[in-house]
């Protein structure tokens, strides 16, 4: 029998999708984007299943070099951990992303989270490790991926119990006299307010930048504030850059595909939450980041990423289709990818 992976596409083994109540069917409808989970999935040969979250139930295989699959009793694969990174794709109810910038959406049954250090080939026999997993399996606070798209066009604000709009509709930048989006809004303009970076370096927001993030911006607002990377205040140390270029060859994780000088064509490796670059003018250096979604309801790789084009985050189709297949522009200027 084939092993059962919740959110698996395609294939003569197709996964038939359970739904259970017609009101809890659709959650949210914000500004375009469409999240719809499902209580569960059934193999083509068996009855409605859950993942289970019993940690004493956990088989940890390494499935490849630096790559470990967690199946629970039901021999159900429940998580995918990668050597040297704390990015973990785990099983989940189904959902999909879709948003008004193109016709394409992303059905997914993996969530993606942040483990509380960075995997290695002994971790299974560490207390932490199958005490955070069945946690994990069992929260639904948003994920990377949600997160992510809760800075697109038309998102409602979201406001802490201090009055700090910490999501919504993000810009990507002012625009310039030459009609230019200007660049260089870091997760702390658009929260408008100084930070202070663990190395003791204070920054503070620039004018006009509130409600602002550029690429690597965005990077860090969905993976640093949102969700507890360590932050540098420039492209140096542990922690997540600033700049694209240097999250590309110095981040943290497990480089995935090296820059070669061409765009990688085999993408079989990567799973959402990965982090993607492209270089997007004439300088070989990296200049643009994204965050990976998955394969999209017309079998391409879709990505989510803030560009001046469509004046912040999107997973959409403005000044070039946000997908890795094809003779598209970012699709040509795709170069690597990196887990964290």
């Amino acid at each position: 029998m084939k092993r059962r992976v919740p959110g698996e596409r395609g294939g003569s083994h197709a996964i038939g999708i359970i739904v259970v109540g017609v009101l809890g069917v659709v959650v949210g409808l914000v500004a375009g984007v469409l999240l719809v989970p499902f209580s569960g999935f059934a193999g083509d040969d068996d009855a409605a299943a859950l993942p289970s979250a019993d940690p004493a139930g956990f088989v940890f295989e390494r499935i490849g070099p630096g790559v470990t699959e967690v199946r629970d009793q039901q021999d159900i694969t429940v998580a995918t951990l990668t050597e040297g990174a704390r990015t973990v794709t785990l099983a989940g109810p189904l959902r999909v992303f879709a948003e008004s910038g193109t016709r394409a959406s992303v059905e997914t049954g993996q969530w993606v989270r942040l483990a509380p250090q960075p995997w290695h080939a002994s971790a299974q026999d560490e207390t932490w490790a199958r005490t955070w997993l069945s946690h994990a399996l069992a929260e639904r606070s948003p994920d990377i991926l949600e997160i992510a798209t809760q800075y697109v066009q038309g998102t409602p604000d979201q406001v802490d119990a201090d009055g700090l709009r910490f999501a919504g509709d993000a810009a990507f930048g002012p625009e310039l006299d030459n009609g230019k989006r200007q660049i260089g809004a870091d997760f702390y303009d658009f929260l408008d307010r100084p930070w202070s970076f663990g190395d003791g370096t204070e920054k503070t927001p620039s004018a006009g930048q509130a409600g602002a993030l550029d690429c690597s911006g965005f990077l860090r607002m969905v993976y640093g504030y949102r969700s507890g990377l360590p932050l540098l205040a420039g492209d140096t140390g542990e922690g997540l850059p600033r700049r694209a270029d240097s999250m590309a060859h110095d981040g943290p994780g497990t480089l995935l595909l090296e820059d070669e000088g061409s765009r990688p064509l085999d993408l079989a490796n990567l799973k959402p939450g990965d982090l993607l670059f492209f270089t997007t003018d004439d300088e070989p250096d990296i200049d643009h980041s994204a965050i990976y979604l998955g394969l999209d309801s017309d079998d391409r790789h879709r990505f989510i990423s803030s560009r001046a084009g469509a004046n912040g985050p999107t997973m959409g189709d403005f000044g070039g289709a946000s997908v890795l297949d094809g003779d598209g522009f970012f699709a040509e200027r795709f170069r690597m990818a990196r887990r964290v």
